[in-house]
């Protein structure tokens, strides 16, 4: 089995403590809450008693999403940051969500990367003495000003700032982007979720096509969960599926638990077929 887990966003209508519930009920190991749904982090929760809920549960507090833009740096960036390092830290979350500005803006050569080191440089900072990483998630949207990975880690590392982040693989963001190299050692996070409908181009799909993965699913997800595993990556795969049908099943647990078994079989099938061979 992969180590399951659960973002907020495919179930935004649950409260924070059914959303754990539901987790649980899943078999995950860790859930990601996030503070862009319409209503406060936690539900209001204090990020103390929030961090308590979960472990109580046997729940990791895998990641808290999210900054967006982080790399347009200004005060108000810088404030945003901390607040959510600062909840992080209270609540025992592991890791705190850093998205890209996908607006068109600054997405020139030589643009982008100068304001994304320059956000890394910021915060590097902020994350002195503590231990938490900040995920980086590469957005493939023709309108991102942060699509590859190679870019990503290269800033990174000419910012010394390789112990302090780390980034975050999406199967579908991964896919529109045209694919690329992977950095299973630099991933601290994989996010899942599948394009089944037949009609739009891949790179012509939105928030609103995420899906569930199922067999019909053209983002090739289990092959790139397959890829990094047999890579080295080790930690969490977490559904993150923004699709409205998803969001709003009356059978979401069943849902999610038939998406998760088919993964599983499907890669218990190919590690099969790999050892026939």
């Amino acid at each position: 089995m992969i180590q399951r887990a659960l973002n907020q966003k495919t179930a935004p209508h649950l409260s924070y403590e059914a959303f754990l519930d539901l987790a649980k009920a899943l078999g995950c190991v860790g859930v990601e809450p996030r503070n862009d749904l319409g209503r406060g982090l936690f539900d209001g929760i204090s990020p103390r008693e929030a961090g308590a809920m979960a472990r109580e549960k046997d729940l990791r507090l895998l990641g808290l999403s999210e900054v967006y833009p982080f790399n347009d740096w200004s005060a108000k960036t810088g404030s945003a940051v901390q607040a959510l390092i600062d909840a992080a830290v209270e609540s025992g979350a592991e890791t705190f969500s850093l998205i890209p500005r996908v607006d068109g803006k600054a997405t020139e050569d030589g643009v982008r990367q100068t304001a994304l080191r320059q956000a890394i440089r910021e915060i590097l900072p902020m994350l002195a003495g503590i231990n938490l990483f900040g995920l980086i998630e590469p957005i493939g949207f023709a309108s991102s000003s942060l699509k590859h990975k190679a870019e990503l880690v290269d800033a990174i590392e000419a910012e010394g700032g390789k112990a302090k982040f780390r980034l975050v693989h999406d199967t579908f963001q991964h896919a529109i982007a045209g694919g690329g190299t992977l950095y299973p050692a630099y991933t601290a996070m994989v996010h899942i979720s599948g394009i089944s409908d037949p009609l739009p181009a891949l790179d012509e799909t939105l928030d609103a096509h995420r899906v569930l993965v199922d067999g019909d699913d053209r983002c090739g997800t289990l092959a790139q969960i397959a890829a990094l595993s047999n890579a080295g990556y080790d930690g969490p795969f977490s559904f993150e599926c923004t699709c409205p049908l998803v969001q709003t099943s009356g059978a979401i647990e069943d849902d999610i638990r038939r998406s998760f078994e088919f993964i599983e079989a499907s890669l218990a099938q190919l590690r099969t077929d790999r050892a026939y061979r």
